[in-house]
């Protein structure tokens, strides 16, 4: 029966006959000597996991038992090792190292935070994203009326305005839960598209949801004119984004919402505390309740917000490797398209 050395990598598979004055192997990593009559359970294991690699599905449970069988594994592994064909196209799906595709997306976001930083503080301008600060108060606020339910609070009202903000008045539940929930709550949910941003078919599903939103926030919010224009332009907008192209615009539409609703804390929390532009927030209240200053709670708050953020980038790199081709024929494939 061979010996058989694990090195460091299991890609350096070696076998070596048995012989008196065999010579040692030549090996810059650290050799592990597994004795052939102690560890042959260990050693079939092996073989079932290099099996299973080359094959690309799960670990077989049933031990390979043949020598020779053994021996064509042990080769492969060795060519393998030389060609860099040991890389699995599963393992190298799960790296956060970013492909074309991804690039492509993580430019956009970059680009989307510099102009959303812009217009959110142009005196006119800013009305262009009248729409879309309404839906994220919606969120901050449906966000504190969520918690407030499952902490045994009552809810009276909700109100919504997208230039003084949002207020939901509640009778019990427990403050220190309710009150950041609006800001982590709306970073929660712009981390999550911004998730979605990064693949078609889950931008698909994350605009039946968004849409879904802006109805809601019509029911809720400010009755006028413009808010309802506005609303139902910005829902029109995912419905006609839905059909062109499968529904890539509709993904860049998904991402430019994720990366405005992660942001709104920090435009918030610079307008609440820092150029105090109204004179109460949610940090100022919590300060008040529960010690500390207005500045500390809302820099905590803000340093939660960007690492939703960070975790739904990180999440999207990780889970959605497909070219800008490779979704748009699976996304024209989910609740097809025709345009």
């Amino acid at each position: 029966m061979p010996h058989f050395f694990l090195l460091s990598s299991p890609l350096d598979l070696v076998a070596h006959a048995p012989a008196a004055t065999a010579a040692p192997v030549a090996s810059s990593s650290r050799a592990t000597l597994a004795d052939p009559q102690t560890s042959s359970d260990s050693t079939d294991a092996l073989y079932t996991r290099t099996a299973s690699l080359f094959a690309g599905t799960a670990l077989r449970e049933r031990p390979l038992s043949d020598a020779v069988e053994r021996g064509g594994l042990l080769k492969r592994a060795l060519a393998a090792s030389e060609t860099g064909a040991w890389d699995s196209p599963e393992l190298a799906r799960r790296s956060l190292a970013p492909n074309d595709t991804q690039k492509v997306t993580l430019g956009v976001i970059a680009a989307y935070a510099v102009v959303i930083t812009i217009l959110w503080n142009l005196p006119v301008v800013h009305y262009v994203l009248w729409p879309f600060k309404l839906l994220i108060v919606a969120w901050h606020e449906f966000s504190h009326a969520a918690t407030g339910c499952c902490t045994g609070a009552k809810i009276k009202s909700i109100t919504l305005d997208p230039n003084e903000g949002g207020c939901t008045m509640m009778a019990g539940g427990i403050g220190a839960i309710t009150l950041p929930a609006g800001y982590l709550g709306s970073s929660l949910i712009g981390a999550l598209l911004v998730f979605c941003g990064f693949d078609i078919v889950a931008s698909k599903v994350a605009g039946i949801v968004i849409g879904v939103s802006f109805l809601l926030t019509l029911w809720w919010g400010r009755k006028d004119w413009l808010t309802i224009v506005t609303i139902l332009v910005a829902t029109g907008l995912i419905v006609a984004f839905y059909f062109i192209a499968h529904g890539v615009a509709l993904r860049f539409y998904v991402l430019f919402l994720g990366v405005m609703s992660s942001l709104y804390s920090a435009y918030d929390i610079c307008d609440d505390l820092i150029f105090r532009k109204v004179n109460e927030s949610d940090a100022s209240v919590f300060a008040k309740r529960y010690g500390g200053s207005a500045q500390c709670w809302g820099v905590l708050w803000l340093i939660v917000s960007l690492a939703f953020l960070a975790a739904g980038i990180c999440a999207g790199l990780a889970a959605f490797k497909d070219s800008f081709s490779e979704q748009a024929t699976r996304g024209g494939e989910f609740l097809g398209t025709r345009f």
